[in-house]
């Protein structure tokens, strides 16, 4: 049996055994990756740990440790306050707020992780907060980034429309942009109804919780009013928390998440070392409070990210993925090789670099792409939007940071929720983009 059969077949034995067994996926893909990597494809351990994720995993730690820290000194909530007094008090429009922030990075130039990493864990302070559904909180965030993802200067958008210069391909900047970002916009919406977002319409915070006024100030926190509908049956309010005033240390905090923003999207420093070196230098203002917030960062899921992400580098140095494309690009038809190609690219793309996927995709579909039998601006847009849509998953990085961040929820609980819908995304995701923007111009 071939390298690349035997590492699917493990591909599929993980998905299994974590599926019907209490055991962290994680774990048991390290397991596949050493037996797979040194029995069948002749890795070494050394060429194995190559393949470990370091820089997810620091970025997962620094990030979850960075804001472990915010939302034990309560600056967590002094920007849920002030985001909510933005809106002027409306629940409902939490969500598209922070798809819209979050779009607005990436459009500019963030990458997608280091934007999610940034407005998710605040995304999802709000989502506890207001008893918004964290999966929907957690999804329009990452969504929010692949609808800017795609802009002519975003990384994504640089990726495609060099790949796409580099083979003499018809280009379309914009197309690809606004393919991207409608495509989300829809699934944003399609969200929203789906995941409770009519209950949150006529919600709205009292002006006491708008303003962060309360009438007792000497009191470390106090109880406010939602009132409208989705508000608790038997009082007719939804109780929230506040705090009272802004502390210094809440200052320190907001200049240190500013620092974050400036330094990993400005000056392109990586955000894991710069967030956990705000995160340790807060500490040092107020050791002892924070003490115990390292053991708030989500180790399940660093290890359940690094240990799937370390057997997907042994598939790719297998060959595994190589040889499903090129198995697909064999058939020869056109419309067929696309749809196939889009699904490649979502499932390869659940568990491995997008930016990568995409131009792997790409690359595989223009030797049928010049043969001018098919629109090459639609698939090019269809292969771009499958392979993003996917991140998703809780095994790519925006997925994981949205596991890793949610807030008062049984967390294999939420685990499962995510991966659910991203299941779903990767089934059916791949068909729609084919149906919208390949078979029009084939037709």
């Amino acid at each position: 049996m071939s390298p690349e059969i035997i590492s699917i077949l493990a591909l599929v034995a993980i998905f299994a055994i974590a599926t019907f067994l209490p055991i962290n996926m994680g774990a048991l893909a390290f397991v596949a990756a050493f037996l797979v990597g040194t029995l069948a494809v002749g890795m070494t351990t050394d060429d194995i740990i190559a393949g470990f994720p370091g820089e997810l995993v620091l970025t997962l730690i620094g990030v979850t440790y960075l804001f472990a820290i915010a939302q034990n000194n309560g600056t967590v909530d002094l920007l849920v306050r002030g985001a909510v007094k933005l809106v002027a008090g409306r629940v409902a429009f939490i969500p598209w707020i922070m798809f819209a922030v979050t779009g607005v990075l990436t459009a500019i130039g963030a990458l997608g992780p280091a934007a999610v990493a940034i407005i998710a864990p605040i995304a999802l302070g709000f989502a506890a907060r207001y008893r918004i559904s964290p999966l929907l909180m957690g999804m329009m965030v990452v969504h929010g980034a692949q609808a800017g993802g795609f802009s002519p200067i975003s990384v994504y958008g640089v990726t495609v429309n060099t790949i796409v210069a580099d083979n003499d391909l018809p280009s379309s900047p914009v197309t690809v942009f606004l393919g991207s970002l409608f495509f989300n916009l829809a699934i944003g919406a399609i969200l929203f109804v789906v995941l409770g977002g009519r209950k949150l319409v006529g919600r709205k915070v009292t002006d006491d919780e708008v303003t962060g006024e309360v009438p007792d100030t000497t009191a470390p926190d106090t109880s406010v009013a939602v009132s409208g509908h989705g508000a608790s049956a038997g009082s007719g309010v939804d109780t929230l928390t506040t705090t009272a005033k802004v502390t210094v240390e809440q200052v320190l905090t907001l200049v240190g998440l500013a620092a974050l923003v400036l330094l990993a999207l400005v000056f392109d420093l990586d955000i894991g070392f710069v967030s956990i070196t705000i995160a340790t230098v807060l500490a040092l203002f107020s050791a002892a409070r924070h003490k115990g917030a390292v053991m708030q960062i989500s180790w399940t899921t660093v290890l359940l990210i690094a240990g799937v992400l370390t057997y997907v580098s042994v598939l790719q140095a297998a060959g595994t993925i190589e040889y499903v494309g090129q198995s697909v690009t064999s058939i020869g038809a056109p419309l067929l090789v696309a749809l196939l190609l889009a699904y490649i690219g979502a499932v390869v793309s659940a568990f491995a670099s997008s930016t990568a996927i995409i131009g792997v995709a790409i690359s595989l579909a223009v030797p049928f792409l010049l043969a001018g039998e098919i629109g090459a601006v639609g698939v090019v847009v269809a292969l771009a939007v499958s392979a993003t849509i996917v991140d998703v998953s809780p095994f790519s990085t925006n997925g994981a940071l949205v596991l890793a961040n949610a807030q008062d929820v049984d967390r294999d609980r939420f685990y499962k929720q995510i991966l659910g819908y991203s299941g779903v995304v990767v089934l059916v995701g791949p068909l729609i983009a084919w149906l919208v923007f390949v078979v029009p111009g084939w037709l």
